[in-house]
């Protein structure tokens, strides 16, 4: 296994696992961070701080959740990885989700790093 797989690995266990200072640990200072759904931007935002506080927040919403790497592919500048996501809301959102519903959806996320192999940015896509 290379190391942006292990680094990748160490941040998706820790998301799994709802563990903020596992996920942030290859992160650099500077991360940026978007969520892209049906190709629209949903959030974005930029810096170690700000991705902490959007995780913080993001795990109250959820009773669990689990990302399976499906499958790698690197390239020079980033890798991408393409995932299984399964979710079970935590509490009833304006709509109709409710607690308990179940979220299934395939996506993909891409890595960049930074030449200390700390990640530089990271797309979330589904």
């Amino acid at each position: 296994m290379n190391t942006r797989e292990e680094i990748i690995r160490n941040y998706i266990d820790g998301y799994n696992r709802f563990d903020i200072p596992k996920m942030l640990k290859d992160f650099a200072d500077d991360i940026v961070f978007e969520n892209i759904q049906n190709h629209v931007t949903t959030d974005s935002l930029e810096g170690i701080n700000a991705f902490q506080e959007q995780a913080e927040m993001a795990k109250e919403y959820f009773s669990n959740r689990t990302q399976t790497i499906i499958a790698f592919h690197h390239h020079i500048d980033y890798t991408e990885i393409e995932i299984d996501y399964e979710a079970t809301l935590a509490f009833d959102f304006p709509g109709s989700l409710k607690k308990g519903d179940k979220i299934q959806l395939k996506g993909k996320s891409i890595f960049t790093f930074s030449d200390a192999n700390k990640i530089q940015k990271l797309l979330d896509i589904s």
